[in-house]
């Protein structure tokens, strides 16, 4: 536990300085780049607390991302609330969202779930697609609150609770075991005592959470959205890709998918302006990892380097017998 805490505070520092020097040395434009790459770390790491730790596989994560962007714009144009206040108050309501609809859909499994879960997330679509207090198809536009930096600052403390809760909690903490228990086998973690209705439903809520936190920097940083770009499939789908291609139930993994990916989006979409191309690549290596690392970059690499340390020791007993 020592070792995790040193090396949780060792990894923050590194982030700690290379935002700052980010901050310093990008010019406006670079700033909101890396703006996006730490909402998806964010993003990529809450869906890996129920998808990559829990093993339920959530296709209707961007209800949570979309109704905390809604409820923070509302709050803020309508009722005039402070936008510290709006972003909370969303990332609440994401939670309560998620502790309704988890008790029905957490019964059910493997697919099942996945098609439960995506039709929440089609359901909130369509309701801020009709309701008045939501602009319905035109969207919501907000004021401009704060500049570049200070969206910079608050994405990047967003992704770092994201991170802090995952290494704390999940892969070094309790939490995390009881978890995993239940995703290895919910029938023999309910043997050992563990309430495996309620690790499930806690780990929904969590995961609800801080997408809605993000979401609502997200509608204060963009300064309109309308339902497609907070509910559609543009949010959901990355989110999953990246857990996945990085290694789920890994705290690394989510991290680095997240960057590469979304800075290979960027870098295609600024000199070619080929979504096209970036979803090809994608499909294309989502296809190579199923098939050649199917527990991700960041998972095969540990159980490569696993394999390698138990070998170690027949090595050099080999030597000196010889």
């Amino acid at each position: 536990m020592k070792r995790a805490t040193r090396d949780l505070c060792l990894f923050s520092l590194a982030a700690l300085i290379i935002m700052l020097v980010l901050l310093f040395t990008l010019d406006s434009a670079n700033l909101r780049v890396v703006t996006g790459v730490y909402m998806w770390i964010g993003l990529a790491l809450s869906w890996n607390i129920i998808g990559g730790y829990t093993g339920y596989l959530s296709f209707g994560h961007a209800a949570f991302f979309g109704i905390g962007a809604y409820t923070t714009a509302i709050l803020v144009t309508v009722a005039g609330w402070p936008f510290p206040l709006a972003v909370l108050t969303g990332g609440v309501a994401a939670g309560v969202l998620a502790a309704l609809i988890g008790g029905p859909t957490l019964r059910l499994a493997g697919a099942y779930f996945a098609i439960g879960t995506w039709a929440v997330a089609l359901c909130m679509l369509q309701l801020a697609n009709i309701l008045d207090i939501t602009g319905g198809a035109y969207g919501i536009s907000l004021p401009s609150l704060y500049s570049d930096t200070v969206f910079y600052l608050l994405m990047f403390a967003l992704a770092w609770l994201v991170f802090f809760f995952t290494w704390h909690y999940i892969e070094h903490g309790s939490f995390g075991r009881k978890l995993e228990a239940l995703r290895e086998n919910e029938l023999a973690a309910e043997m050992l005592g563990i309430n495996t209705n309620r690790q499930k439903l806690l780990a929904f809520i969590v995961s609800a959470v801080f997408p809605g936190l993000i979401g609502g920097v997200y509608a204060g940083w963009i300064v309109f959205i309308e339902p497609n770009a907070v509910f559609g499939s543009n949010i959901n789908d990355p989110m999953i890709l990246m857990t996945i291609l990085g290694g789920a139930g890994t705290v690394m993994g989510p991290v680095i998918a997240a960057v590469v990916l979304y800075l290979l989006n960027r870098i295609l979409w600024i000199n070619w302006s080929a979504d096209t191309a970036y979803l090809i690549f994608l499909g294309f290596l989502t296809c190579v990892v199923v098939l050649y690392a199917p527990n991700g970059l960041v998972g095969t690499f540990k159980a490569w380097l696993a394999n390698r340390r138990r070998s170690l020791p027949d090595t050099q007993d080999d030597e000196e017998a010889s």
